[in-house]
Order: C-alpha cells, then sequence, then structure tokens
C-alpha cells in the first residue's frame, strides 16, 4: 500500500472535493481519480459519493479515512524523527484544550515552559469543545486534549488533573443573597437573569444538571458563547453567569462584577487529560504531556485557585 495513496484520500475526505484536493497537492485531477480507484478496487469497497457539491465518504470509506489519518500522521512522525536523528526531542505536538475550562488558562504557560525547556518542539494549541475532541483523539489528529469528565471514552484514556468548582460572576450593583462565608445558595437565585453557554457545553450540561436535582428553573435569558461579550453583557448589568473558577476568574471586572461561591449544591467539574489509547506516543507528546500534567496539578494546588482540587 503506497501511503501516498492514503495521504491523497485523506485530503479528498477533509476537502470534500476532487479537485480541490488535487489543487493542494498539485497534481493532475485525473491522476489523483485514479488513485482513488485503486483505493477502491485494493480494498472491494466503493469509498466515496460523488455529486454535484463534491465528495462524502461512504461507510467504507469512513473507516479507511479513520485508519489512513493514524497511519499517515505515524508516518509524518517517523519521518521528522529518523530524518533528524539522535539529539532534542523534536517534532510537532498537537494539544486541544477546552475553552470554557482550566486547559484554556494553562495555554500560555504551557507554551512559555515547552519553548524553554523543549525547543526544538513545535506546540500546535487549538481550542474547541469536548466531543469534537474526544474524535480527534481516537483518529490521532491531536495527540492529546485537556477536556471535561472523567470517561470512559472508548479509544480514549483519562488521566484526572483536577475537580474544579463553579462560580458565580454577577455584576457588581446586583444585590445578591449571601450567607455568613459569603456564599450564595443555588435556590436564591432563581430568578436573576442568567447568561449560559448553549445545551452542547459542558458548563450549561453542569448547571442545568444542579437545578435540576434541586427541582429548580433557571431564569435563562440568553446563551453567550464568546467570552468577551458574555464579560460585557454582565459588566452592562444585562444579567449574571455561572462559570469554572478559572474562566471566571479571566473574564472578571474590577469594581464592575463580582464572583460569588455556590453552595447547596457545589458544582463540580472533573478535568481530564486525554490521550488515544491506540496511537503510540512519540518521546516529543509524552515530553508535553508530563510538563502539562505538571503544570495542572500545581495549578490546583495553588491558593490563588479556590475550590479547585488536585485530583490524585
Amino acid at each position: 500500500m503506497d501511503i501516498r495513496r492514503l495521504q491523497a484520500f485523506v485530503k479528498i475526505i477533509d476537502l470534500g472535493s476532487i479537485s480541490r484536493a488535487a489543487d493542494l497537492l498539485n497534481i493532475a485531477q485525473p491522476a489523483l481519480s485514479q488513485q482513488l480507484a485503486t483505493l477502491e478496487s485494493v480494498f472491494k469497497q466503493k469509498l466515496v459519493i460523488r455529486s454535484k457539491s463534491g465528495v462524502t465518504p461512504t461507510t467504507a470509506g469512513a473507516e479507511l479515512y479513520r485508519h489512513a489519518q493514524t497511519l499517515t500522521k505515524q508516518f509524518d512522525r517517523a519521518m521528522v524523527e529518523i530524518s533528524r536523528g539522535v539529539g532534542p526531542l523534536v517534532g510537532k505536538v498537537s494539544v486541544g484544550l477546552s475553552p470554557y475550562s482550566a486547559g484554556s488558562t494553562l495555554s500560555v504557560e504551557l507554551l512559555r515552559r515547552v519553548r524553554e525547556r523543549l525547543p526544538d518542539i513545535t506546540l500546535h494549541l487549538t481550542e474547541s469543545f469536548d466531543d469534537i475532541y474526544s474524535e480527534l483523539i481516537m483518529t490521532g489528529r491531536l495527540d492529546m486534549a485537556v477536556i471535561h469528565g472523567a470517561g470512559p471514552i472508548k479509544g480514549v484514556i483519562f488521566t484526572p488533573l483536577m475537580k474544579e468548582e463553579f462560580f458565580l460572576l454577577a455584576p457588581q450593583s446586583l444585590e445578591i443573597p449571601q450567607d455568613e462565608t459569603g456564599a450564595v445558595q443555588l435556590a436564591d437565585i432563581t430568578d436573576i437573569p442568567l447568561l449560559l453557554p448553549p445545551t452542547h457545553n459542558f458548563v450549561r450540561k453542569s448547571v442545568d444538571m444542579a437545578f435540576m436535582r434541586k427541582q429548580l428553573e433557571p431564569h435563562i435569558v440568553a446563551e453567550i458563547e464568546a467570552l468577551n461579550t458574555l464579560q460585557g453583557a454582565i459588566v452592562e448589568g444585562i444579567g449574571s453567569t455561572i462559570l469554572p473558577w478559572s474562566v471566571a476568574s479571566r473574564i472578571v471586572v474590577p469594581d464592575r462584577s463580582r464572583i460569588y461561591p455556590l453552595r447547596n449544591p457545589v458544582i463540580q467539574e472533573d478535568v481530564s487529560l486525554c490521550v488515544p489509547e491506540i496511537i503510540p506516543e512519540t518521546e516529543a507528546s509524552v515530553a508535553v504531556r508530563e510538563l502539562l500534567i505538571d503544570l495542572a496539578r500545581t495549578m490546583a494546588a495553588s491558593r490563588n485557585w479556590p475550590g479547585t482540587q488536585a485530583s490524585t
């Protein structure tokens, strides 16, 4: 099996077009179509469905795409490591960080440490949502990701990093009942306007579950994913939100908004580091993983992160 045919097949599926893939790969479209026909002959399966809008994989094509991603990525890694020979750790390591979690807060410090200690490694950082990451990790398109939850997910290994507590972030001008410790009871905020992410977001799922368990109904007035918009809306007094400390502490504005601990119940989520179960790690990805675990647990143990507990 020619690895170039698999690389070309991956590109066709990624772009959804044989002509666009041919342009990107700088080969003639008939030649690329012939490579696709050869793959279909080898596997004795139709791999794509052609239409006026492009191509989409068949069931067999989707399965080949998943395996081809893994094989081509391993081949690319081998090329880099073998061509560089013995010496400092080299290569590209891709890390996914959930934008509403402690993961995104780790990004700059992780980048700094990699540049200082592993200067020949190219770090690729991306932010997306947890369900997307699990698929990217299983197929080997990501080396690792920091996501919420503790699994299990088939094809993914979870390493617990910390438990992160959620807090209420409200306009400074809003009067909110507090107990003697300064905490806010969930039952006391059912009437305040809440600005939360959409239902697919893990923050929203955790908040909805907390209200449901207490048989309470939150007053949600808007769904907002952009943190800058959320920050501005709270400052303007449009509403309040509930977020993990790592996010709330980043968008709180002194003298304009305020963070309150939540009680009855405390809302917590596991934060885990995920790596592929089947695809072998490179030395470079192992080194970055160890840095990331150390950084996360140091952060969780810091007094500047209330309500956050390091996992053991």
